[in-house]
């Protein structure tokens, strides 16, 4: 479920600035290629971990968020951080 490193990436993304669209999304984050942020982009919805927005307009306009799920995880992510930051020397 949790392979490789972009789901937690988005996550922490999404939490840190609350709603991004899609370009935004892709310009934060590490370089990542179109396909995988789609797939990573639509298994984390299909988990309901965020929440995909989209405006019927011309350009199109998407917009991602966190659910209360997504948001759930965020004492998660702050201890992973913790403990790397503490545990450096072992990484």
């Amino acid at each position: 479920m949790w392979g490789g490193k972009w789901r937690w990436l988005i996550i922490y993304k999404l939490s840190e600035n609350g709603i991004l669209r899609y370009g935004e999304l892709k310009r934060c984050l590490p370089p990542i290629t179109h396909k995988m942020l789609s797939q990573e982009l639509k298994e984390l919805e299909a988990k309901k971990l965020i929440h995909r927005e989209e405006y019927h307009q011309i350009p199109p306009k998407v917009e991602y968020s966190l659910t209360e799920k997504g948001k759930s995880l965020l004492p998660i992510l702050d201890l992973m951080s913790k403990w790397g930051t503490e545990n450096k020397s072992l990484i």
